[in-house]
């Protein structure tokens, strides 16, 4: 290995860099609840007390097995921080009390676990990134359907879908232990009770404790863990620059070259790769030869790399002097520990001239196992397959080497008209190291010979003919013609060295500089416009981006500029974006396209579609423009979604000023209203009528001065729900008496309309909040009587249903347009083309507000027999409770 390739990483030394101060976190990783996590974390920390660190526990959860809370004593217990939330105190994991404490090792229970609102972090994780930044070490216990990258698969088979998640980058830097039992034994705890209680443990068995699920969990744990030791380990190796292919799991290479059967053995490796559960990555080395390969092979090489991306490989192309340099280089780097080799069919004369590529790797690479597969025998070259330039030279270069020859003969022979020089010779290894720098090893080579000949010709006694007497003489020619040989040799090896640095340089110019440019554009237009043209620039074609507006892909910007394209163009863009996979000429998918569309993605969805094509209708891409172009790519998706998130932030900015202002000013009018009002209600209440027709008048204006008391009271309201400053008092409530005391104080409000009940008084009572629960009746009773027809009923009726309760209040009227049953709910929305006119839009949005907090849910609906809206509070199972003699 070079002295560049045993220097650390200078990525794994950063990280190594930033974990210095910082705080261990040992995760405990569980298949499911119940395998004893908790119990293990306890017992490894009772150890390392006895050994003499400080350890204390800060939130524990024991769930009531008596053998878990039997290990709790003994350890200091951090007391937890009492939080408020809707009128309940829930007690959380104190993190400024540990943080004073500064122990050297402290437990937090459910990695994954929601903090009550109001706590510093919305998430226990980022409690204990806390407490690791401080330097403080964390055990802590996860499930492993809680971790962010497995929810959907474990939801795929266990139909069940966890809310709380923890993120993978809080995994990578852990030390993971799993905690393991067999389904079997699972089971049987969870039967006898030691898991849940025992009708929860019959439900559950029947669902996700299943020994399906069980056992695909289980396995699921074990790779987690064995991959974040792969990870950990890779990272060590290349902090320390230790050399090896050590792997907690396999990763996979193959070779791809422009030899037909290049494709079989991509599949044959993703087949591999599947079987044994491996990262696999396609590479194509890029030597000097690659420059003669004809458009066909290009055009092989890149379908290769195209399919090995689209059976979910990583495609990499990477410039060495060799094709067996760069395999042996590349699977170092990737620290690969199969590689998958093709044997084509080559004459025994072939093998004795170049040697195998197949032997030489299989010596070369210890330590990696070498898959050989039989490809398809290659064809006989026809005319024009290869490029003859590349192949030969052009006779100008010849012309040019002639010309050296003859320009040091002339000097040798002004030379040796001095005197009889013997080392004349050595003249003439200049036009050879000229020629086979500036013209390669063949020109290099007839340079040599043609140089020996002049020798011979014009220097060595006879002179003027190829006749040589003295034998001196002769080894002199000889040494002379090997020489020339082996200096053009080494100097056309130079000179594909230099080519293939200034060719991986010049990328990576390439990239640095396209990163820049995208830097200093902060507008989607811009930065489509400088994608289209650099690409165009870069790689020779004609570039096209559609992005999407209004469900449906656009023409945003091109290179030349194009106004429209054509319909399977417009069909094979359609498709790359919904599937996020390559589409058009080139590709596997509507190669009739004359366009090659590759998606452009980020976060794992597409943003828009990115489309190149050739002037001359070629294939597109050749394969070595592919990789570049997947970069461009790459770079281009993060720079429109940094631009989406930077529009995304400001409108979040601006609609957070708005509701800002929307609520001082809510709050403000509210107030400013309510002491006026208080003052006209009471003189309306105190006055008399005097003469005929002043009672109605009073009448008229005391409900109207009701109706804005109660306008403004749903202001406050709403300024409250916002605020987050609801006061709840629980209170056992009967619901005949509550709609009973709602319906009385809208007596002038419904008297058009007649009021039926069907509210019986056998129901159980509700645990709520007897003032909030009274305002949602008031507003939905008052929004049926103003929207349902004149005179027309209004019915209220609380039915008893399996696991929950419902209270519907329904009127007869043009009910709800179709599609607006939740919009209607939202803050002063008000529907418009419909016969429901008039209102402030905050009577229902008061009515969710409230009913949320209190842990109820709101719906509404039409009704047709007879016609008209229906609104419907449920109330859940746990709310419920039957009225007892402590209660009257």
């Amino acid at each position: 290995m070079s002295d560049a390739e045993q220097r650390p990483d200078p990525d794994a030394l950063l990280r190594a860099a930033a974990q210095e101060g910082v705080g261990r976190l040992k995760v405990f990783l569980g298949a499911a609840p119940g395998v004893g996590k908790t119990y293990e974390m306890l017992t490894e920390a009772a150890a390392r007390r006895k050994a003499g660190v400080d350890v204390v526990i800060g939130v524990v959860e024991t769930h009531g097995r008596v053998e878990t809370e039997a290990l709790v004593h003994g350890l200091e217990i951090v007391p937890r921080r009492p939080v408020e939330y809707h009128g309940r105190s829930i007690a959380e994991m104190d993190i400024d009390a540990i943080l004073a404490r500064m122990p050297q090792l402290v437990l937090v229970d459910e990695l994954a676990h929601t903090n009550a609102p109001g706590s510093r972090h919305d998430k226990r994780y980022q409690d204990v990134e806390e407490l690791l930044a401080a330097g403080i070490d964390v055990y802590s216990t996860v499930n492993i359907q809680h971790i962010e990258s497995l929810n959907d698969v474990v939801a795929s088979f266990t139909k069940v879908r966890v809310r709380e998640t923890v993120p993978d980058r809080v995994l990578e830097l852990a030390d993971i232990e799993i905690v393991d039992l067999p389904p079997d034994e699972l089971i049987e705890r969870l039967r006898e009770g030691k898991v849940y209680v025992p009708e929860e443990a019959t439900r559950a068995l029947g669902h996700f404790f299943s020994k399906s699920n069980l056992t695909a969990l289980r396995e699921l744990a074990l790779r987690r863990a064995a991959q974040a030791v792969d990870a950990q380990m890779l990272d060590y190796l290349r902090t320390h620059a230790l050399a090896g292919t050590w792997a907690a799991s396999e990763r996979l290479v193959v070779a791809v070259s422009e030899l037909p059967g290049s494709a079989e053995l991509v599949r044959a490796a993703k087949r591999i790769a599947d079987g044994l559960r491996a990262p696999w990555t396609a590479v194509h080395i890029e030597t000097p030869r690659t420059a003669r390969l004809s458009d066909a092979d290009n055009a092989q090489v890149a379908a290769s790399l195209h399919l090995a991306s689209q059976l979910g490989g990583q495609v990499a192309t990477v410039p060495a002097e060799s094709v067996i340099e760069g395999l042996k280089r590349f699977t170092i780097e990737a620290r690969a520990t199969q590689l998958i080799v093709g044997k084509s069919a080559r004459s025994r004369w072939f093998e004795l001239r170049h040697g195998s590529v197949v032997d030489q790797l299989v010596r070369g690479t210890p330590g990696v196992a070498v898959h050989v597969l039989p490809m398809v025998e290659a064809p006989k070259p026809v005319a024009g397959h290869r490029r003859p330039a590349g192949q030969w030279g052009s006779p100008t270069e010849y012309a040019a080497s002639l010309g050296l020859v003859a320009a040091v003969t002339l000097l040798g022979a002004t030379i040796f008209s001095l005197g009889n020089i013997t080392n004349i010779g050595l003249l003439y290894l200049l036009p050879v190291m000229v020629a086979a720098t500036r013209y390669g090893v063949r020109a290099g080579v007839v340079t040599g010979l043609i140089s020996s000949l002049a020798y011979n010709f014009f220097f060595i006694p006879p002179t003027h003919t190829f006749t040589i007497q003295d034998p001196q003489n002769i080894i002199t020619v000889l040494v002379l013609m090997g020489v020339a040989v082996v200096s053009s040799q080494l100097a056309a090896r130079v000179r594909a060295q230099a080519e293939l640095a200034q060719r991986s340089a010049a990328q990576n110019s390439t990239l640095a500089g396209f990163a820049r440019l995208l830097t200093a554009v902060s507008t989607q237009e811009d930065l489509g416009q400088t994608l289209c043209a650099e690409v165009a620039r870069l790689l020779d074609v004609s570039t096209v981006l559609l992005l999407p507006q209004r469900s449906q892909l656009t023409l945003s910007a091109a290179y030349p500029p194009e106004d429209r394209l054509e319909m399977i163009e417009q069909a094979a863009a359609q498709w790359s974006f919904d599937h996020n996979s390559p589409a058009g000429r080139g590709s596997d998918t509507l190669t009739a396209s004359e366009w090659l569309f590759h998606p452009l993605a980020a976060g794992g969805r597409a943003l828009g579609v990115f489309g190149v094509a050739r002037i001359d209708a070629g294939n597109p891409l050749r394969s070595d423009q592919l990789p570049l172009l997947l970069s461009l790519l790459d770079q281009a998706a993060l720079a429109f979604e940094r631009i989406a998130l930077e529009s995304e932030m400001a409108t979040v900015t601006q609609l957070k000023e708005r509701d800002r202002l929307r609520a001082a000013l809510l709050s403000s009018v509210s107030h400013d209203l309510r002491t006026p009002l208080t003052t006209i209600l009471g003189m309306l209440g105190e006055m008399q009528p005097v003469g005929e027709g002043q009672g109605e008048q009073l009448a008229a204006a005391r409900a109207e001065a009701e109706r804005l008391n109660r306008f403004v009271a749903n202001l406050l309201d709403m300024v409250r729900i916002e605020a987050g400053a609801l006061h709840q008092s629980i209170e056992p409530v009967d619901l005949a008496e509550a709609v009973a005391a709602a319906v009385h104080d809208l007596r002038r409000v419904l008297e058009d309309h007649p009021v039926q009940l069907d509210v019986s008084p056998e129901l159980p009572f509700v645990s709520l909040d007897p003032q909030l629960f009274h305002h949602c009746l008031i507003n939905l009773i008052e929004n049926a009587g103003k929207y349902g027809d004149p005179g027309s009923p209004i019915t209220i009726a609380a039915r008893r249903q399996p696991g929950s309760m419902t209270l519907s209040v329904m009127d007869e009227g043009p009910g709800l347009p179709p599609g607006d049953e939740t919009r209607i709910f939202e803050t002063f929305t008000r529907i418009e083309g419909s016969d429901r006119k008039g209102g402030t839009g905050l009577g229902l949005a008061i009515v969710k507000g409230f009913a949320e907090a209190m842990g109820l849910s709101v719906s509404a609906a039409n009704r047709h027999d007879p016609a008209g809206a229906i609104f419907t509070i449920r109330f859940p199972e746990a709310l419920l409770r039957k009225m007892s003699a402590s209660d009257e």
